[in-house]
């Protein structure tokens, strides 16, 4: 690995981000894909299954949570490399413990750790990458990294039609612990060692809150992708009670919604990223693909008596319209300093998916009184609120320096 070029080690960072991206993905959809299977084997009714569901979904994500803090405050403290060999280590102890669990805790604990582990691969990928790349191609990079990542729920697919659930687990676990090796060669990116040479305070969680533009930056970061998270953790991974409410007679599975998912935003998340270098702009693709998303929500809780396979469709068209991820994602690492860029980039996405469990809960809360599908409605509307003003505060970023520090 000695001999390889500048570029070349950047090239080959973007590969092991982007293959790292690829892993955070495929475990997050395997659950989606395996809830009905494994609760089944548990002995629980559809209605505990619908309930216990739930509860293991808000679990992974209390760890992606807590997980994206503390990752994050790491990645600025000790480095992004530091960062990329912690988390691929804990997700793969997690995801093999998912396969040897025998009671519904240990199922909720192996979740947590799993989700834990999984928090800090998307952030230290992307802050890696943007620090390496020059600002004028920085797009190109995240681009390549969460366009190779969504791939992964394809692959989690196949392993879920091929074999047992536990087997799929224990399959994903020996998956991250691979990558591990290629991690060897990663070298920490020159910005951060810079910084750290500077003795100035670097991944102090709350620096993000002590200045308030600052915080309102952090904010509208977080308000943006709401409306992604809402569609992949209500109605994607919720598919089978979505289509009920909708009078589908045919059986919609949560692997084939998945998968219709992460073959919209794979499409998207080029086309946006693309659109974004090409016009110089991140908000006006990012306003103008959440917009595509509300409408393509609006006809999907509209779609009463559809077949599956059109079902599928829109899935797939909404999927298309959460391709603004790869601009969300970028747009977070650009809104900071060095100093906290990791703890930034990391732990936004982070709450962001942590929002499923408010949005989980509200459904919940509300079901008894409007029922599955109006409640899912009234808490989309909501969060699509918070997204149009999130998106209206937010700087523009695209071509900003990331030389520079938070004081």
């Amino acid at each position: 690995m000695a001999s390889l070029t500048s570029k070349q080690r950047v090239s080959l960072t973007i590969l092991v981000a982007a293959l790292g991206y690829f892993v955070d993905v495929f475990d997050l959809q395997l659950f989606s894909m395996l809830r009905l299977s494994s609760l089944k084997s548990f002995g629980l009714s559809p209605e505990q299954i619908t309930s216990v569901g739930v509860d293991l979904l808000n679990w992974q994500m209390a760890g992606m949570l807590l997980g994206g803090i503390l990752w994050g405050m790491l990645g600025d403290k000790r480095g992004r490399v530091y960062v990329l060999f912690g988390t691929i280590l804990l997700y793969s102890i997690g995801n093999i413990a998912n396969g040897f669990v025998h009671t519904i805790p240990a199922y909720a604990a192996a979740r947590f750790i799993t989700g834990f582990g999984l928090a800090g691969e998307i952030g230290a990928g992307i802050t890696l990458a943007s620090e390496l790349l020059p600002k004028s191609t920085r797009g190109y990079g995240s681009t390549v990294i969460v366009g190779v990542g969504v791939v992964g729920p394809l692959f989690a697919g196949f392993l879920a039609d091929a074999f047992d659930w536990r087997t799929c687990y224990i399959c994903g676990g020996v998956l991250g612990l691979a990558l591990l090796a290629l991690r060897v060669a990663v070298n920490e990116s020159g910005l951060y060692s810079a910084a750290a040479k500077q003795g100035i305070a670097r991944g102090h969680f709350r620096m993000l809150f002590n200045n308030s533009k600052r915080f309102k930056r952090y904010l509208a970061c977080i308000g943006i992708g709401i409306p992604i998270w809402f569609l992949v953790g209500i109605i994607v991974i919720f598919s089978p009670e979505i289509a009920t409410g909708l009078g589908i007679e045919a059986p919609v599975k949560a692997t084939n919604s998945v998968i219709s998912y992460y073959i919209g935003i794979t499409l998207g998340g080029f086309i946006s990223g693309l659109i974004s270098q090409i016009f110089k702009n991140r908000k006006k693709v990012i306003a103008a693909f959440i917009l595509g998303l509300a409408i393509m929500i609006t006809v999907i809780f509209s779609a009463h008596g559809i077949t599956a396979p059109q079902f599928y469709a829109l899935v797939v068209a909404a999927g298309f319209c959460t391709g603004y991820w790869t601009l969300f994602l970028t747009t977070t690492s650009e809104q900071f300093g060095t100093n906290i860029r990791a703890t930034a980039t990391s732990s936004v996405p982070n709450f962001v998916r942590g929002t499923t469990i408010i949005n989980t809960l509200l459904v919940s809360y509300m079901k008894p009184t409007y029922g599955f599908l109006m409640s899912a409605e009234i808490v989309g509307i909501g969060c699509f609120v918070l997204a149009a003003v999130a998106l209206w505060f937010l700087p523009e970023t695209f071509g900003r320096d990331l030389d520079f520090n938070e004081r």
